[in-house]
């Protein structure tokens, strides 16, 4: 598939190196020749200096071949025009990244598509969004809904006083006379191999554990990983950055008891009139005094989501080490992505990588319709939606030769989520999420095309 990306910053560039890997044919544009040169002698790409919206430079990039355009430079105004001029000119698709939540809120109404812009996609939105989910969640590191929340994602790790620890795939759902979980990938503490559970593959202390839960599934996690659930109100927010805002916002709209603490006097005050149902805060948030005169260790969950990466870490251990339960920073650098669990904070969250998994469905064969990659595992969530002349439809599970390397992770059939055993027979409209290891994702693709 041949895609171009226009922008080469830290979405764009990180966009290419995923789909780099993926043996795509890509394109990046940029006017900024360092990042081109970064870009070039990194990855296995073809770059073009240019302004995005130069109709020669779309044309140098034979935009006419191209099965898909993204636009994600860091200017809302020019992602929104190279689309509509990459649309004109002939390629398939397009997805425009912006900034401003309220073009994603009145899509339909503003038909975007007439246009030309086929999605529209906000990192700020999509983070906004991970962090309120974390937080209905609270005990789980990772989560992720399919079909607002027919199935959901929700990963652990397993301590010692889990009832799990020590018993078999297989042992621990006997443990249910129905079934509402599965467990999809399981990391052995202190490696970075990802494994893929079979009825025989037995817990261990320490686990990084995903499951895949149906409703009432995590509660029964709750129970068995030993955790105590509890409710989440009082929340402190640290930066008024869009993220911070959005966050916010959502959190108002759904009751919670929200603090958000700005240093930038204009800012909060704007922030003030804009958040009535939220107490602005001007100050530092970085001050230990501060923070202990808004009562801190009161809070149930504390997000920063400034926009240094390290503020956002050191807040939030700082957080930790006041009794908040629930932290979750914002991190830039890739790196510091891979540590959330071993320097104390609950979740790191990064906006490149959840902008490349929504928009990584798009390249997917078959009817993939929704698509994210494990925190920290070598793994993948694919949701395809069963066509009817499919190799899987109206076949019985255990009767597939699907690889070992996959796991169905759930159905999802008339909006109901089911946990799928061995028995379960496919049939044609049903959303299917699989997890499976790189190696075998062509393998999968091929039973749904």
């Amino acid at each position: 598939m041949k895609i171009i990306i226009a922008g080469a910053g830290e979405v764009g560039f990180h966009l290419a190196k995923l789909l780099s890997y993926e043996s795509q044919e890509i394109t990046l544009i940029d006017n900024n020749k360092e990042s081109l040169a970064y870009a070039g002698e990194h990855l296995d790409i073809k770059t073009i200096k240019g302004d995005a919206t130069s109709i020669s430079v779309l044309k140098e990039a034979r935009i006419a071949d191209s099965a898909l355009f993204i636009a994600v430079t860091s200017s809302e105004t020019t992602n929104i025009t190279a689309s509509v001029l990459a649309k004109q000119l002939g390629t398939q698709r397009t997805i425009a990244r912006i900034s401003n939540t309220e073009f994603i809120d009145n899509k339909e109404e503003l038909g975007f598509s007439r246009f030309g812009i086929d999605e529209l996609i906000s990192p700020e939105s999509l983070a906004a969004s991970e962090i309120g989910l974390l937080l209905n969640q609270y005990g789980f590191n990772d989560s992720y809904e399919f079909e607002e929340g027919a199935l959901t994602m929700l990963g652990l790790r397993l301590s010692r006083t889990a009832t799990i620890v020590g018993k078999t795939v297989q042992e621990a759902a006997e443990l249910y006379s129905e079934l509402h979980f599965i467990p999809i990938a399981i990391q052995r503490y202190a490696t970075q191999y990802t494994i893929i559970p079979r009825g025989d593959t037995q817990f261990k202390e320490g686990d990084k554990v995903v499951f895949m839960t149906s409703k009432g599934g995590d509660q029964e996690l709750f129970e068995l990983s030993g955790k105590v659930k509890t409710d989440i109100k009082n929340i402190m927010i640290l930066g008024g950055s869009q993220i911070g805002y959005k966050t916010a916002k959502d959190l108002c709209d759904s009751k919670f008891n929200v603090k958000l603490i700005e240093n930038n006097k204009s800012v909060a005050e704007d922030l003030a009139d804009d958040l009535p149902n939220a107490l602005i805060i001007y100050g530092d948030g970085r001050n230990v005094d501060i923070l202990d005169e808004e009562s801190i260790s009161e809070m149930d969950a504390f997000i920063s989501v400034t926009g240094n990466s390290e503020t956002n870490i050191m807040s939030c251990l700082l957080a930790k080490s006041k009794g908040v339960r629930k932290t979750i920073a914002l991190v830039e650098n890739m790196d510091y992505y891979q540590l959330s669990q071993s320097i104390g904070i609950d979740t790191l969250i990064n906006k490149k990588l959840l902008a490349a998994n929504n928009i990584f469905r798009y390249i997917r064969k078959g009817e993939v319709v929704a698509m994210t990659k494990l925190t920290n595992m070598n793994a993948e969530l694919l949701e395809f939606v069963v066509k009817p002349n499919s190799k899987i439809c109206n076949k019985v599970i255990k009767d597939l030769n699907f690889p070992r390397s996959a796991i169905f992770g759930g159905v999802i059939r008339d909006g109901k989520g089911i946990i799928p055993l061995g028995s379960f027979k496919i049939e044609e409209k049903d959303r299917v999420v699989v997890c499976c290891l790189p190696q075998s994702i062509s393998e999968v693709e091929r039973f749904f095309s």
